[in-house]
């Protein structure tokens, strides 16, 4: 057997590969004699069929899956041996004139080569953004808290903020809902006036045009199909039937000991320390993931390579089950080139800095993330063989080994950019990034 490779260009190459009689040979009969044995064709007792027989009836087929299988093997041990990095599969050149009787057969396989370039980290200049936690914020989260935590409590007249239950009703029109509501959801003020005041039992009449801020809170509150609401414009009346409202709950030791065990919080000043700590790590995600995004788009822009495309197009042709048009597989090459793009870069960053994943830092990360889990729920010294036994039925499961990994991976490239990239750091409210966030800012 010859194994040769010609360079078309940078990108792409021919691999040759000659198959001689006597590297197959041997693998045919046997596979032949096997089938000797198992034969069953009329006239001949099993395992008797003349091999002449059965080499013009299976022959031709045998030899093409042998050559095949030979054909893989030795392809991928000269890919491994060379180090020639490819892109996508190697794609066989049709042979039109295959002669079953040659001594030799040529096979020519197209390559798609990884393309040679470096990336320059330094070159990428991004904005850091540190969400700060301002006392406004913090006073929100505890006034959260207080009425996540408060009694409903029955009242007799209805005041702003305040929860309604009652039936909406136009006979005409076919409304005939009950639900529950807060006044201050109404849109208009002179609508929530009518209910100041108010008692179980009476009837307060309201237009149903222009009545919430948007018109599917008809759907929710009336009843109505989309069709219906769609520009309703009728007087209906809602019955009260019940008034509650939330007393929000006392900020005193029973209230820290129910969200943070026993005597670890004392006053309000440690649980609004609690509460910024939460928040910082949260937000830390949310601009860490901003920053990995930016480096991204910075390393796509700044590193400039050329991929072997007519390759890869006639690659997505065939690679799926049902193959593509020309057209199609343009359509989708222009789809994934992007992504393509940054794995190549990506690949090379891990490797240049030497950021691969072993088991057993894996298990570790895995292991970290459960004894946080397992503290959330009080147990702060789990024994090392319940997370060992957690962490291995983790792991078991390759969707979740997967996401951990690439989870621990991305942990790694932050860092790693946030020490060699040229980053400008900027102070900003939470408002403020949401915006910057969605591009508004």
């Amino acid at each position: 057997m010859n194994i040769t490779k010609t360079n078309i260009d940078a990108l792409n190459a021919v691999v040759t590969i000659e198959v001689a009689k006597e590297d197959y040979a041997s693998n045919v009969e046997k596979v032949l004699s096997d089938y000797r044995k198992n034969a069953t064709i009329p006239g001949f007792r099993k395992g008797a069929v003349p091999m002449s027989l059965i080499k013009k009836q299976y022959g031709k087929a045998v030899v093409l899956d042998e050559v095949n299988k030979l054909l893989q093997e030795k392809l991928n041990e000269y890919l491994t041996t060379e180090k020639i990095e490819i892109l996508g599969n190697p794609i066989p050149k049709e042979s039109k004139d295959f002669d079953f009787d040659a001594e030799t057969f040529a096979f020519e396989f197209e390559l798609g080569l990884t393309p040679e370039f470096s990336v320059d980290l330094t070159a990428a200049n991004v904005t850091s953004y540190n969400i700060t936690v301002g006392e406004e914020m913090l006073d929100e989260q505890v006034e959260r808290i207080q009425k996540q935590f408060g009694a409903l409590v029955t009242k007799d007249k209805v005041e702003e903020g305040d929860d309604l239950k009652g039936t909406f009703v136009n006979e005409e029109a076919g409304i005939n809902h009950t639900t529950s509501i807060v006044v201050d959801t109404f849109k208009r003020k002179t609508d929530i006036k009518k209910f100041i005041g108010k008692k179980a039992g009476d009837v307060i009449t309201v237009g149903t045009k222009g009545l919430f801020a948007e018109e599917n809170q008809l759907v929710e509150y009336l009843g109505l199909d989309a069709e219906t609401a769609k520009g309703l414009d009728v007087e209906v009346q809602f019955t009260i039937e019940a008034i509650t409202a939330n007393t929000p709950a006392e900020l005193n030791q029973e209230l820290f000991d129910k969200l943070f065990g026993e005597g670890i919080v004392t006053s309000v000043e440690e649980l609004k320390e609690k509460i910024k700590e939460d928040a910082v790590k949260q937000f830390e995600q949310q601009a860490d993931q901003k920053f990995l995004n930016d480096v991204t788009e910075a390393l796509l822009e700044n590193t400039k390579f050329e991929l072997p495309a007519t390759f890869l197009k006639k690659w997505i042709q065939t690679v799926g089950e049902t193959p593509l048009t020309a057209e199609q597989a343009e359509e989708e090459y222009a789809k994934s080139e992007k992504g393509l793009r940054y794995q190549l870069i990506e690949g090379k960053v891990i490797a240049e800095n030497k950021l691969q994943l072993s088991f057993e830092e894996v298990k570790e990360y895995a292991a970290n993330i459960i004894k946080q889990q397992m503290a959330q729920f009080g147990q702060n010294e789990p024994s090392e063989d319940d997370v060992n036994n957690i962490v291995n039925r983790v792991l078991a499961n390759q969707e979740e080994a997967k996401r951990l990994s690439e989870q621990m991976m991305s942990e790694k490239m932050v860092n790693l950019f946030k020490e060699k990239v040229t980053t400008t750091t900027k102070d900003v409210t939470f408002d403020e990034f949401v915006k910057v966030m969605y591009g508004e800012a």
